[in-house]
């Protein structure tokens, strides 16, 4: 239960679902339970039979499995019972066990609940059976010996329990959902670029094929809109722009459209329909980001100047987040006592760009919104377009940004970026895994983005950008670059700053897919499609290393299993043993793999050497043998 019920879980097609309570009773009686489930739009529930996952124990907990095959909201619900037949079963094996002669009183209680489990029986073989042993037990002429053996035979209980007695059953008050996305919520590689930078829509597109062979899933792009002319950003971030400066992508709006316009020099509508066609035919989504703020030039300010917040003097307020200002863009006032009217026309911009094929929106700051907007959009558009996912970028406090997955973003960006440590790595990601929030929260492992470039990139290296790049694309079961990344863009604008120098948001940069990490990229996409291990989260298991430099993890899904060693020192060999430990479940002495250099090795359970160097930063080593 997320929130006591209040919001969904999630899952992927394909997942199966484990749901588990804690179920006694007084007394010692026989329980059984089951896990009812009903997929979207059935009238009908299914049901799995639950099973005590710690009964060695004589423990509470029970368990019990079912897979989910279509998107949508699942109901599900765990219903309890008292086994009344296997009950007095047990009672009366243990008695005859114990040599106890005279059972007439317990065989006359059998037949009372054996006359029951016929009339549950209806007609049939199991009918037949069950009759047969009421008879029995019941006949003064039958020795002893036949009643009990009747009694006690297997295929009895089994008859019995197939039509159990459930009138004392208990439920949860009410069902409880999941929502279940297609598997790109969960799995996906992502490549960010700004289209003006590679000539418009239709440079875009002749790219799309390579994108696609090196193995990349969605293709993010940064707001496609008129940009505003009124205090429009120049070259890093200047406040007077020179002539032939384009401004900021995310100064949405002038006065030849707002959200649902596109930018004249990108291309015409009939160009982006064509890049998506495009696009899905090579297995490649688009992502659009969906930004809610416009240039003092945008539509809307004229239009509706009740959606804008201003100062007791009259005056707009842009929008800041100190010490950064955009003097470029205002934000929307959701106070505004119009509301209602800005909520639609923000839910029109998204079904606008839905219906032109765009699956995925990257939502910029959606932690300055309001919360139920979003639960309210998130689900509006899903009505039309059940299959559009939403990607919170939101880097703020961690209760806002696991509050924006319940309420329905499908992916979220997180505090990977910064964090560079072993130790920093291993606590981030097992509290992302194992804490609860693995159910509700999809992390987005970006490497890089327009507004990051860290300190590790800044002076790591080129291995350093490969180190990094393994890490997102191993740890996180979605990660994503944008471009410049794979040539290696590392310097900032001043010291002490996330900035780029010669910012790609403030002027246009010829691009091209050319970088030389690009073939480390490519392999390890495929690495990723090949390997189940890879695609999931909460399979992550941290291995000790002896060396704080290096960092080990193993993942397995089913039959396949991947250990990774990365290090994360850019400049020095670093040796150590990463210990293999005997929870994995492998034999004693197991081949390896190593996916990125072709090589194998014998592995053990326990200790096991390894040596890594900024020519190598990792082995990505799958079992072969187990």
């Amino acid at each position: 239960m997320i929130d006591c019920g209040r919001y969904p879980a999630k899952r992927t097609v394909g997942d199966e679902l484990t749901v588990g309570a804690d179920i006694f009773r007084d007394g010692h009686d026989v329980l059984r339970a089951v896990s009812r489930y009903r997929p979207p739009d059935s009238r009908t529930w299914r049901e799995v039979e639950m099973r005590r996952v710690d009964a060695h124990l004589d423990g509470d907990r029970w368990e019990g499995t079912f897979a989910v095959d279509r998107t949508g909201r699942w109901s599900w619900t765990i219903e309890a019972w008292t086994d009344a037949f296997a009950t007095w079963r047990g009672e009366l094996e243990r008695k005859i066990e114990a040599g106890q002669s005279d059972l007439s009183g317990e065989l006359s209680e059998g037949i009372v609940l054996l006359e029951a489990a016929a009339q549950r029986a209806k007609k049939g073989a199991r009918h037949r059976l069950i009759v047969a042993a009421a008879r029995t037990l019941a006949d003064p002429k039958k020795r002893d010996e036949v009643k009990r053996e009747a009694a006690l035979d297997t295929r009895l209980l089994e008859a019995v329990e197939h039509d159990p007695d459930r009138s004392d059953a208990t439920a949860l008050e009410q069902p409880l959902v999941v929502d279940v996305d297609r598997e790109r919520a969960r799995f996906g590689s992502w490549y960010e670029l700004f289209p003006r930078s590679w000539g418009g829509l239709n440079g875009v597109a002749r790219e799309i094929p390579e994108l696609a062979e090196l193995g990349f899933d969605v293709l993010y792009l940064p707001p496609v809109h008129p940009i505003g002319h009124t205090n429009r950003k120049g070259a890093n971030n200047t406040l007077v722009a020179a002539k032939n400066d384009p401004g900021s992508p995310w100064a949405i709006g002038d006065e030849t459209g707002g959200h649902t316009a596109l930018h004249p020099q990108l291309g015409s509508m009939e160009d982006f329909d064509a890049l998506v066609a495009l696009a899905n035919e090579h297995g490649v989504e688009i992502a659009l980001d969906f930004a809610i703020q416009c240039s003092a030039d945008h539509p809307w300010l004229t239009e509706h100047p009740e959606w804008f917040n201003r100062r007791p003097d009259g005056t707009l307020k842009y929008a800041e987040n100190p010490p950064k200002k955009y003097q470029d863009i205002y934000n929307v006032n959701f106070d505004s006592e119009d509301w209602r009217a800005l909520w639609d026309a923000l839910l029109e911009v998204v079904l606008y760009w839905a219906s032109h094929g765009v699956t995925i929106f990257r939502v910029d700051n959606p932690h300055t919104k309001p919360l139920p907007f979003w639960e309210w959009l998130i689900a509006e558009v899903n009505k039309q377009y059940p299959d559009v996912l939403f990607l919170a970028e939101a880097f703020t406090r961690a209760a806002m940004m696991r509050q924006l997955a319940k309420v329905g973003f499908n992916q979220s960006y997180t505090y990977f970026t910064w964090k560079s440590s072993k130790y920093e790595l291993t606590e981030y990601v097992t509290e992302l895994a194992t804490s609860g929030m693995q159910d509700y929260y999809r992390p987005n492992f970006f490497v890089n983005t327009p507004d990051i470039l860290t300190e590790e990139l800044q002076h790591g290296g080129p291995p350093k950008f490969a180190s990094r790049l393994v890490l997102g694309a191993t740890l996180s079961p979605t990660y994503g670059i944008y471009s410049g990344f794979e040539n290696f863009e590392r310097v900032p604008v001043r010291a002490g700053s996330e900035e780029y120098v010669d910012s790609e948001k403030y002027e246009i940069k010829l691009r091209a897919l050319d970088g030389p990490l690009l073939a480390l990229v490519s392999r390890m996409n495929a690495i990723r499609r090949d390997n189940p291990a890879l695609q999931h989260l909460d399979n992550i298991r941290f291995l000790e290393t002896e060396n704080d430099a290096l960092i080990a993890y193993a993942k397995r899904h089913g039959d396949n299993t991947i250990l990774s060693v990365v290090t994360l020192d850019p400049v020095n060999a670093q040796e150590g043993i990463v210990i293999v430990p005997f929870e994995l479940g492998l034999p004693p002495v197991f081949e390896v793999s190593d996916l990125l250099s072709g090589e194998t090795f014998d592995w053990r359970m326990g200790r096991n050497y390894v040596r890594l160097d900024p020519y190598r930063v990792a082995h990505l080593l799958r079992v072969t043998t187990t």
